[in-house]
């Protein structure tokens, strides 16, 4: 006992914070202080463990040995205190939280209209900030600790990361009507003859259609590619370019006239598309997040009821 009338508390939480973020910055924002007076807590804490506890390499923080013994202890000893102290029982409408999201425009227009409504009337005090990344970008930035929340499709996350799937689309092509039979899409050939339009964040991405192909030995023709889901279908018309592209992503029915719309060529056996909702394992415990997390869910099960795959 001794050693903890020596210690203010409300460090072993910063320590906590620091440890699993390796972020100053992070850990301020996750506890709710500002920099400097997380900055000050460090190096309390380096003086009460004679380590540095974090230490500078390549750029980034990284964990001293003396800190990696720490984390499991900590985290047990912080969970047995959250459990004797009971902790309040999260209310949304009185809380306030920033959560940042990464998701594409496909997304936003199909869930965040229905989330935006239901987090205003049930949790006002929660602000949302969105932004947009490839893939990678945003497991990385869950790892990091700069998202709390991302939207995709993620085949093979790392082992922190966990998943949930919130709904299963499927792919459709498109092209302008008058230069596809009238009566049926493509073969496979001519689906390959054709200069395509790709939708990523990066030109150099390797999507779902294209690790079909290549596992086929096969390859298209990327003629154009861009980063937005709705552009990408009002660049066909009086063209030659064909879309493969997700189902709910095609829009409002007005911007397919004058287009085809078709299956691809049933010998490419493209898969199901399961639209994720990723978030870090060291979230898993934060009330306000999984509120969150089941208020998405919730509302991509209306999105499943409107638009049956």
């Amino acid at each position: 006992m001794d050693e903890l009338r020596r210690m203010d508390l409300n460090l072993l939480l910063t320590l906590y914070a620091l440890l699993t973020e390796k972020h100053v910055t992070r850990a301020a924002l996750r506890l709710h202080k500002s920099q400097p007076a997380v900055s000050h807590s460090l190096a309390q804490l380096r003086e009460h463990f004679n380590d540095p506890l974090l230490v500078r390499k390549d750029g980034k923080l990284e964990l001293t040995t003396r800190s990696r013994g720490l984390i499991q202890p900590l985290t047990e000893a912080l969970s047995s205190l959250n459990t004797l102290l009971g902790a309040p029982q999260f209310d949304p409408l009185q809380a306030r939280r920033s959560f940042r999201l990464s998701l594409s425009d496909y997304a936003a227009r199909l869930v965040l209209p229905s989330l935006v409504r239901f987090v205003r009337e049930h949790a006002p005090g929660f602000d949302l900030a969105i932004s947009q990344a490839s893939r990678d970008a945003m497991l990385t930035q869950l790892v990091d600790g700069e998202l709390d929340l991302a939207l995709g499709v993620f085949p093979d996350p790392p082992q922190e990361i966990q998943i949930e799937t919130l709904f299963v689309d499927d792919f459709i092509c498109l092209a302008d009507k008058t230069t596809i039979p009238e009566r049926r899409g493509l073969s496979l050939k001519e689906w390959l003859d054709r200069p395509h339009v790709m939708v990523a964040m990066r030109p150099d991405a390797n999507d779902e259609i294209d690790r079909v192909l290549a596992s086929k030995g096969m390859t298209r023709r990327i003629a154009v590619a861009l980063p937005h889901w709705s552009a990408a279908v009002e660049l066909l018309p009086k063209t030659d370019l064909v879309l493969t592209i997700a189902r709910r992503a095609v829009g409002p029915q007005r911007l397919l006239r004058g287009l085809r719309q078709f299956s691809p060529p049933t010998e490419l056996h493209l898969p199901k598309i399961a639209y994720q909702q990723a978030w870090h394992a060291r979230k898993d415990n934060d009330p306000a997040l999984t509120w969150l997390r089941q208020a998405m869910m919730s509302g991509c099960n209306s999105v499943n009821e409107d638009h049956p795959t």
